[in-house]
């Protein structure tokens, strides 16, 4: 089923909807919420929490992506509870989000930028990266997988993983200075 037909179930109030949304999207979801919050429980209690924000959010929105929306929602409701679980303890999975501090948590840049603002100029980011380190980086920090799995996947030895992410987090911090985003 497409994601324009899974839409329109929603706007038909149609329950159906929710259904094909976690047969096309539930290994993704939970996935993703298991990488925050290392607990197949607490993943699960985020995936079902993610269909009932895309319930009651369509109608009226309309996204597009469809997977992109909704691993959006699985993320900050995974975050959220995990900053609830430890109290904001440097938990294994929060690490990821503390490595980008320095590129791009500076209180300069962020009293400077909305989070549409940046996420554009991310995205920007992105694209002047090779495929590759791209997907090192997207899967780091959005997919919040651990570096020894971004080792295995790709084949790499854990310790040039973490030069690699190194260096794109200083290209990061360099293209958004070029940006204007923030000065240093």
């Amino acid at each position: 089923m497409t994601d324009s037909e899974i839409i329109a179930l929603l706007f038909a109030r149609n329950e159906q909807g929710l259904k094909k949304t976690k047969e096309k999207y539930g290994k993704l979801l939970f996935s993703l919420s298991k990488n925050i919050l290392s607990s197949d429980e607490d993943a699960a209690e985020c995936e079902n929490d993610t269909y009932y924000a895309l319930w009651k959010s369509v109608p009226p929105k309309e996204p597009d992506p469809l997977s992109a929306f909704l691993c959006r929602i699985t993320k900050n409701l995974s975050l959220k509870r995990l900053r609830a679980k430890t109290a904001l303890k440097r938990s294994g999975i929060t690490v990821p989000l503390y490595e980008l501090d320095d590129a791009i948590g500076c209180d300069e840049l962020q009293k400077h930028l909305d989070a549409k603002r940046l996420g554009k100029l991310i995205d920007g980011f992105l694209d002047t990266l090779d495929s590759e380190n791209r997907r090192l980086f997207v899967k780091r920090y959005w997919f919040c997988c651990e570096t020894s799995a971004l080792a295995d996947e790709f084949g790499l030895g854990e310790n040039t993983v973490h030069k690699r992410l190194s260096r794109t987090r200083q290209k990061l911090k360099a293209y958004l200075i070029k940006e204007g985003a923030y000065h240093e």
